[in-house]
């Protein structure tokens, strides 16, 4: 049996459970971190040092933190070679994307945007908040343009890269905010809407993040 540590709540732990539906890989998930706490316990640090979810436990093997290692993991164990692409340029092709939304969409979007929009009006730095809006435009083009390429980032199917990529478009398009024109992202994320692991794990309320 695989356990999943984190709350249904972090994008970070959608990114393992819709993996984990895409492949179909039944687990049981154990609410963490945030309202739900356990992170800070010696229990909860031995298994990850960081004190953050997700942390996926496959059986006796030691236990795995970090969303985009957790689900490369699952891909080269468990999916399908659409899922896990077997060539290795096939498969850097599209990881360079899951490391991309990691290190430059997902840091403007969530610090600049999505956390900002979930802060109390008067709390809000607006200089701060315009700036991130208009650093994410572009970003979002580039994705647009790599988007023309098929339906999904690995082809006719979804991939681990998707996962990596696709959970953030949840909230993304679900706030309002000045977004660019993008058709092509748009297309994509109303197809990721249509998945059931989609829509199950990923199409979470946030209101429970929002400011008091």
């Amino acid at each position: 049996m695989i356990t999943v540590w984190g709350r249904a709540t972090s994008s970070n732990v959608q990114i393992v459970m819709w993996a984990l539906a895409e492949i179909g890989l039944e687990c049981h998930r154990i609410d963490a971190g945030h309202s739900f706490g356990k992170v800070d316990t010696p229990e909860f640090r031995a298994m990850n040092p960081n004190g953050l979810v997700p942390v996926l436990i496959d059986g006796d093997a030691e236990p795995l933190w970090e969303s985009a290692t957790i689900v490369r993991y699952l891909g080269a164990k468990y999916g399908s070679g659409a899922f896990w692409p077997t060539d290795p340029f096939e498969r850097a092709r599209v990881d360079k994307w899951a490391e991309w939304i990691k290190t430059s969409f997902g840091p403007v979007f969530l610090t600049g945007v999505f956390w900002s929009l979930l802060q109390k009006p008067e709390n809000r730095d607006a200089a701060a908040f315009t700036t991130a809006v208009e650093k994410l435009k572009p970003l979002a083009r580039m994705l647009d343009a790599r988007l023309a390429d098929g339906p999904y980032l690995g082809g006719d199917e979804p991939c681990f890269a998707d996962m990596i990529v696709g959970t953030l478009l949840y909230r993304y398009f679900t706030l309002d905010f000045d977004r660019a024109d993008t058709p092509n992202l748009r297309a994509y994320y109303d197809r990721l809407v249509a998945r059931p692991a989609y829509a199950e794990h990923v199409m979470v309320s946030y209101d429970a993040l929002r400011a008091k």
